[in-house]
């Protein structure tokens, strides 16, 4: 049986955990779940910046697909049209369009039209392709992918999309770059891994495609290989030689969220190792990390989103230089000592969204779904 189709009779305290924090996040006067939501004691925490508001609300809602019984107060066809409709009007990246599109074909409900001929204008320049970032690519097929299942129209694009994806992103490392073209391209995130693995994995199921399932599982297996001793995800990495350029910083989302999304697919298709790493992964956020602090904010049913290099909340630049350092001497990068590390305090909105879309429908990992840390939460 398919994990992905067994569906618990009630939410797990993770995902109730998960939606208690939404309910946080949400800004009732535009009807979208907010940007930021600061940690750090201010009287207004939540923080909006519309393009992003929208996006995240979408991502949201993906994941509140997943998830057995969503809250009475959360009517996810009128919030999923309030926002598509803004696609346009804001500025917006590509990868929006692309979860906006995955995201109606989940729920069943029809885009608008004026912003489903946009998409599929997108779909058609071949020209804007080549200025696709990885995470606008791995939306878009994904969102591709996903309305080939009620409407094959959908599926020869899907084919033209995956194999430029094969043709300009994937690495003889085993790891995807994070651009078709230009200097940027080789210096990759675990984003761009996160979003190419997913696009490939969902073609590849779509059509039983062995060849992408094969590619994946391999980049699934190196990346696996890479990951942290206490089990950090590298946010960094050289797509040209296969190694982490910078572990920091280190978001909770994807120990918790992005990294499980891919690794639930990789262990349906043989990746034993899979099932481990989504553990250790998760370990990290409960508190088995360098700073033995768990990343979990109970009494707003929120997290913390990452530990960063210290003095380095608000400048990418010495991380920039870094990392073209390490590039360039091909020098692995290590962990740093923990008193070199402090907390970026915020939590993301589409981060809770991503534990909905990768344990809403997960019955069968309860030391993390039931965790204690999330049942005494949810009691409060």
């Amino acid at each position: 049986m398919n994990v992905r189709d067994v569906l618990t009779p009630a939410n797990s305290p993770l995902v109730d955990y998960a939606l208690k924090g939404l309910d946080r996040c949400w800004l009732s006067e535009s009807g979208r779940w907010s940007h930021i939501y600061h940690l750090d004691g201010r009287r207004e925490p939540n923080e909006s910046v519309p393009p992003s508001d929208v996006f995240y609300t979408l991502n949201v809602l993906l994941g509140m697909t997943r998830v057995p019984s969503v809250p009475a107060h959360v009517n996810p066809r009128e919030i999923f049209l309030r926002n598509a409709r803004q696609l346009k009007a804001l500025p917006v990246s590509k990868y929006a369009f692309g979860v906006a599109l995955w995201t109606s074909a989940e729920l069943g409900v029809t885009l608008p039209d004026e912003i489903l001929r946009h998409i599929e204008g997108l779909v058609a320049d071949r020209n804007q392709w080549r200025s696709f970032r990885a995470q606008d690519l791995g939306m878009i097929i994904a969102g591709v992918v996903a309305q080939a299942k009620t409407d094959r129209k959908w599926t020869p694009k899907a084919a033209e999309l995956v194999q430029f994806l094969l043709d300009r992103y994937y690495s003889p490392s085993g790891l995807f770059f994070d651009a078709a073209q230009g200097p940027r391209r080789r210096f990759a995130s675990f984003a761009t891994q996160t979003y190419l693995l997913l696009a490939c994995y969902t073609y590849g199921e779509l059509t039983n495609d062995s060849r992408l399932i094969e590619i994946a599982n391999a980049t699934t297996r190196k990346l696996i290989g890479l990951q942290g001793p206490a089990g950090e995800w590298p946010w960094f990495f050289d797509a040209t030689s296969g190694r982490v350029l910078d572990f920091y910083e280190v978001y909770s989302v994807h120990q918790y969220g992005m990294a499980p999304a891919f690794l639930e697919m990789a262990e349906q298709h043989g990746v034993q190792e899979a099932r481990d790493a989504i553990c250790k992964g998760f370990r990290w956020v409960l508190g088995q990390n360098q700073l033995s602090k768990s990343m979990l904010v109970p009494d707003l049913h929120l997290s913390i989103r990452s530990q960063v290099r210290r003095g380095e909340l608000k400048s990418k630049g010495p991380r920039v230089m870094r990392s073209i350092g390490s590039a360039l001497l091909q020098r692995d990068a290590s962990l740093i000592d923990p008193s070199e590390i402090e907390l970026r305090l915020e939590c993301r909105s589409y981060e809770l969204g991503w534990i909905l879309w990768s344990f809403g429908s997960r019955s069968d990992l309860p030391e993390l779904t039931h965790h204690a840390a999330f049942t005494l939460a949810n009691q409060t």
